[in-house]
């Protein structure tokens, strides 16, 4: 790809997250997409085939933009699962607030919306996946509270870290990012650690 087209799907890219941001998810055509990048709709359909491709696409481009692979790298080099299961929490809590408003959009939007289901769908799979890592290695150590199946533990904490958890406890409850992450280590811990 040229770099000509690298900067204009990425001019796209920059676009979407905006208009996400800003109208929540609703009425995001590619033509507002092509408007708010200065290029034509055509031009736009020339780099994502569908909006569900771009949509998919943004998401990934912010996980890009925000490192995402370094952020989890603590979490995936950890010594064993309690160190694992406490630094993906940590990642995890540090992370929604900056994808909060695109993570905010397609929420809003995905019940009318099947571009934007498929997107957060995929992120959501993603980050169960980082769930199910992280209590799977805690059951490789033996260390996995009596009681629980892997699938069930990673099924509980997956639900546990969902966007909308923690947007209760930060913007309803008033919690602090260092608030949040504090306390869901210790829930998690004392959830499915053995004591």
């Amino acid at each position: 790809m040229s770099s000509q087209n690298i900067e204009t799907r990425t001019r796209i890219l920059e676009a979407t997250v905006r208009i996400l941001e800003e109208h929540g998810g609703r009425g995001v055509r590619m033509s507002d997409i092509a408007r708010e990048s200065g290029i034509s709709r055509q031009a736009v359909y020339l780099h994502f085939a569908s909006r569900a491709e771009l949509l998919d696409a943004t998401t990934k481009y912010r996980d890009e933009v925000l490192d995402l692979d370094r952020r989890l790298a603590p979490s995936r080099a950890a010594k064993g699962g309690v160190e694992r299961l406490a630094l993906y929490i940590e990642f995890w809590g540090n992370y929604v607030p900056e994808i909060y408003g695109v993570a905010k959009a397609l929420l809003l939007a995905q019940d009318t919306d099947e571009a934007a289901a498929a997107a957060w769908q995929g992120r959501m799979l993603a980050m169960r996946d980082g769930c199910r890592a992280a209590i799977d290695a805690l059951h490789s150590d033996g260390q996995l509270a009596p009681g629980w199946t892997p699938k069930n533990a990673a099924d509980v904490l997956w639900t546990m870290l969902l966007v909308p958890n923690w947007e209760n406890l930060t913007a309803e409850c008033g919690w602090s990012t260092q608030q949040y992450v504090r306390c869901m280590k210790t829930v998690v811990e004392r959830t499915f650690v053995k004591e």
